[in-house]
Formats: C-alpha cells, sequence, structure tokens
C-alpha cells in the first residue's frame, strides 16, 4: 500500500504547494483564514484546501474514522447499551449546543463527533426493534461513505455519470423483479416512502387529468383516492400537500389480520361515482407498517381494471419479500399494479434513506414533472439526453441514494437479500411460537404474521385475573408505554408500542436486522417480563 504523501494516497502537487495549478489560490485561502482565527494551529484553516494541508487533512479524517469505526464495532456488542437515553433538557443544559461566530479548534470538532455519538440510537445493535429500518450494513455503510465524498447531484449524466447509470440498471431490475415485461417502465428514487407514494398520486392524476398541470384543480373534478384503514398516513399526507384534500382520501374497511376488504372498496367506489366524484387512485398495500398485512392484490387489481382507476402498491416495508422465492407470493398481483413504491432502506436493510418509486409506463413521470430549465438540460448536449433524469424528479437536489442499494447488491447477490429476509421471517415466527401460548401474553390477532411484524400485549401478574372489562383495558393500555419507558432508561432493547382502532397500547415487534438471534428473541421477552411484572 503506498504510504502517505505519495502515489495514490497524495493529495497535492510533489512541490507540497497543494494546488498544482494555482499554488497562490491555496495560500490566499490560508492567509485569510488565519487571518479570522489568529493564526492559531489545529483550524479549519489548516485543512485542504489549505496551503501544506495534505497531512492535518489525513491526520484529522483518520481520527474521524477511528471515531466511527469504534461506535460500529459498539453496535454490534450486546453488552453495550442500545441507547443512553437522557431528557430534552438535560442534553439541552449538560452541552453547548449553541452556534458561535468564532470558529473552534479540530479536538473540539472531534469531540463533538463522539458526543453526537454517544447519545444516537445503536440502530445497528442486534437489541434494536423499535422501527422498520434496522441494522448496519457494512457495504452499505462504505457506499454511503462514498457517495459523501464524491457530494454531487443526480439531476444530469453530466456531473453524475455513474450514479445515474447504476439509478437506471437497478430500477430496471427491481421492475423485473416486480414482473413487469423486461424491466419495462419507469421510476426514481426518492426521499423516503411518503414521497415516493405522493409521486405515485401526483402521476395517477395527471394521467387522468393531464390539465392539472398548467391549470391546477381548479380546471378537474372532485378526485377520490381510496386505501385501507390500515394504510400508511403518507396518503393522507400526499393528498393534503396537491391540494386534493385529505376528505378526498377514503379509508377501506381491513378484517381481523389488517387487510383490505375488496367488497368494501367496491361499494365506496360506487358511492363517490353516484355523488359525481371521480374516482383516481386505489393504493393497497403490502406490508402495513403496524399488523404488516397484505392486501389482496389480485382482487383489488380486477376492481381498478373494471372501473379504470390507477393501482398503487405501497410496498414500502413489503417490497424486500419479492427477494424471497419463499415468501414473494404475498404479493401475487403486484406486477398488475400502475406504480409500486418500495423501500430496500427497510426489510433490505440499505442505510437510509433508500427509497424507489417504480411506474409501469414509461415517459409518464417526465411529463407529469418536467419543466425542461434549460439551465440544466441543454437539448444539445453530446450525450443521450434520456440520461438526463433530473426533469422527471420534484426535486432539484437530489441526493445519491442508488449506491448503497448497487453495492450492496453486488456483495450479497439476489441470494444474499433473500437470505436476509427469511431469516427475519423465521425470526419472527420463532418469537410467535414462543409468546402465543406463554403465560402474560395475549395476541392482538390471531394466525401466524405475514411479515415480521408481531402484535401482542404483556399482561402483569397483576391484571391476569381480571374480568376482560373497561378498568382492565384501561390499567393494560398503561403497561406498554411504562415498560418501553424503562426499556429506554435501563438502555437494554427498545420495541414499539401504540394503539389502534379500539385495541389499546401493545407491542409491535418489527425485525429487519440480520444481526437478531433467537437469543436476542428470548433476551426481549426476559427483558418485558422483568420490567413489567410488578404492573
Amino acid at each position: 500500500m503506498a504510504s502517505p504523501g505519495s502515489g495514490f494516497w497524495s493529495f497535492g502537487s510533489e512541490n507540497g504547494s497543494g494546488d498544482s495549478e494555482n499554488p497562490g489560490t491555496a495560500r490566499a485561502w490560508c492567509q485569510v483564514a488565519q487571518k479570522f482565527t489568529g493564526g492559531i494551529g489545529n483550524k479549519l484553516c489548516d485543512l485542504l484546501p489549505a496551503c501544506d494541508g495534505e497531512r492535518p487533512t489525513l491526520a484529522f479524517l483518520q481520527d474521524v474514522m477511528n471515531i466511527l469505526l469504534q461506535y460500529v464495532v459498539k453496535s454490534f456488542d450486546r453488552s453495550t447499551k442500545v441507547i443512553d437515553f437522557h431528557y430534552p433538557n438535560e442534553l439541552l443544559q449538560e452541552y453547548n449546543w449553541e452556534l458561535a461566530d468564532q470558529p473552534q479548534n479540530l479536538e473540539e470538532i472531534l469531540m463533538h463527533c463522539q458526543t453526537t455519538l454517544k447519545y444516537a440510537i445503536k440502530t445497528g445493535h442486534p437489541r434494536y426493534f423499535n422501527q422498520l429500518s434496522t441494522g448496519l450494513d457494512m457495504v452499505g455503510l462504505a457506499a454511503d461513505w462514498l457517495t459523501s465524498t464524491a457530494n454531487t447531484n443526480m439531476f444530469t449524466y453530466e456531473i453524475a455519470p455513474v450514479f445515474v447509470l447504476l439509478e437506471y440498471v437497478t430500477l430496471k431490475k427491481m421492475r423485473e423483479i416486480i414482473g413487469w415485461p423486461g424491466g419495462s417502465g419507469d421510476g426514481i428514487f426518492s426521499p423516503g416512502g411518503a414521497i415516493s407514494n405522493m409521486y405515485a398520486m401526483m402521476i395517477a392524476r395527471f394521467k387522468m387529468f393531464p390539465e392539472v398541470k398548467e391549470k391546477g384543480m381548479a380546471a378537474v373534478p372532485r378526485l377520490i383516492a381510496f386505501t385501507s384503514e390500515h394504510s400508511h398516513f403518507s396518503l393522507k399526507k400526499g393528498a393534503a400537500a396537491l391540494g386534493i384534500g385529505t376528505d378526498s382520501v377514503i379509508l377501506i374497511k381491513c378484517d381481523e389480520r389488517g387487510k383490505m376488504i375488496p367488497s368494501d372498496l367496491e361499494r365506496r367506489i360506487l358511492e363517490a361515482k353516484q355523488k359525481g366524484f371521480v374516482p383516481f387512485l386505489v393504493s393497497a398495500t403490502a406490508g402495513t407498517t403496524v399488523y404488516g398485512a397484505f392486501d389482496p392484490l389480485l382482487a383489488v387489481a380486477d376492481i381498478c381494471k373494471k372501473y379504470k382507476i390507477w393501482m398503487h402498491v405501497d410496498a414500502a416495508w413489503g417490497g424486500g419479500l419479492l427477494m424471497s422465492r419463499k415468501h414473494k407470493w404475498k404479493l401475487s398481483g403486484v406486477e398488475r399494479a400502475n406504480s409500486v413504491t418500495w423501500n430496500p432502506h427497510k426489510m433490505m436493510g440499505v442505510p437510509l434513506q433508500c427509497s424507489a418509486l417504480l411506474v409501469r409506463e414509461e415517459g409518464l413521470m417526465q411529463n407529469c414533472n418536467q419543466m425542461h430549465a434549460s439551465y440544466l438540460f441543454q437539448q444539445d448536449k453530446h450525450y443521450d439526453l434520456s440520461y438526463d433524469t433530473g426533469d422527471k424528479a420534484l426535486q432539484c437536489g437530489r441526493h445519491v441514494d442508488v449506491f448503497k442499494l448497487w453495492l450492496m447488491w453486488r456483495a450479497k447477490g439476489t441470494t444474499g437479500f433473500e437470505a436476509h429476509v427469511d431469516k427475519c421471517l423465521e425470526l419472527a415466527e420463532y418469537l410467535y411460537n414462543i409468546i402465543k401460548n406463554r403465560e402474560g401474553y395475549e395476541m392482538v390477532f390471531d394466525g401466524k404474521p405475514q411479515h415480521t411484524n408481531v402484535c401482542f400485549w404483556y399482561i402483569p401478574p397483576s391484571l391476569r385475573t381480571l374480568e376482560d372489562n373497561e378498568e382492565r383495558m384501561s390499567r393494560l393500555s398503561k403497561v406498554a408505554p411504562v415498560i418501553k419507558a424503562r426499556m429506554m432508561e435501563y438502555g437494554t432493547t427498545m420495541v414499539s408500542y401504540q394503539p389502534l382502532g379500539d385495541k389499546v397500547n401493545f407491542f409491535r415487534m418489527v425485525i429487519s436486522n440480520p444481526a437478531a438471534t433467537h437469543q436476542d428473541i428470548d433476551f426481549l421477552i426476559e427483558e418485558i417480563e422483568r420490567l413489567g411484572q410488578d404492573l
């Protein structure tokens, strides 16, 4: 390996100027910076592009890297805390977080890095089960560091040539897996599933009423969207943002397992049409946030075809199951959708953020969103302009999210993602089999979960002999919040809870971290019982 200051590691010219073309530029910058910092060393002005800044830069970044690597290693150490919890007022009082006019030295900057990670939640910890996005993949982490180093924008091929090509290749592969012939269609990586769902709503509206792009909602009739009562709140947020209105999002009834009831969907579509409204979108969910339910996509597709309505599938959470030959049947019918949201940063363990919207009809997204900004999307460039993808996005500045997924896919292969998904589903089944008949536990719904969501109540000894009445429910509603608070204060594990409909607070266990084991599931059960037995 080359040594610092030579070959690959050399950042400047051979004479050490730091700027081989114009050494005066770097020297002048250093002099200006020192004027404002009193000429003190160990400052920002010592780093590149400062004159002779190569070695201080390497030393500083190596120190940062050491902090990061220590944190990575601790994240997988079960003897360390998942969280070092402090209340907001405690953290505000303990540290000075305010921004100042004068610069701090690099030692202080490194201390800020250490402090920030000290109180960060170790989302890669094998006993962190709080959110749908968990785990810490080493290849994905390396890819994230690389994209930050490259620090470019995804709007044109000329400034992101490799990343634009990788997005093209990766989205095409995802469309093939969905089942669209030859991977045809379109797509984009967006800042999360909520934005991907809003894209789908925009495109569905444009498909039916293209004039809305110029004339706005005043030019179209009252539009109605349909989604299940267990769907993600982002559908209503999207309707609010697009001027459609939350009252125009009709919630369809679900069965006891949280799946949309097709007959109720058809009834509500007919009801809307009789009122003179225009149904324009049905959003089915493949993997609901709480129950992990999969709507009956084939039945939904038949209804959408019958009434000529855009079918969207929110597979932000469940899309990862398409990688598994054992579990992909749960999304049967997804290939009939007009658009699909799929978040690899959830079930596939790609570092945040990584969300894709896939669209079956090519060119529709471009026509919906393009504004022909001539300072970016010149039509007389010397390369294929189809690779200038920025005009089909709502954003102008767009982060490189694809490289994490692409590099992980190269490292793991489709079979590696399949093993990841299968392991997490097996762990969920292991938990379900332990607690379904265990004293002190009640399942929120009967039957084996379809995803890794395992929903249950822990019943403390004091409540086990009480009749199932309002007083018992009132007391039970307080159990999960107290246990969760104790988990965070001890820092041993984290799992989410929530009420849903007429059901009082219950635990929702989700598993997407392949680092978790049967022993971690056993630990969670024991910890819930330890922390809740006196309630």
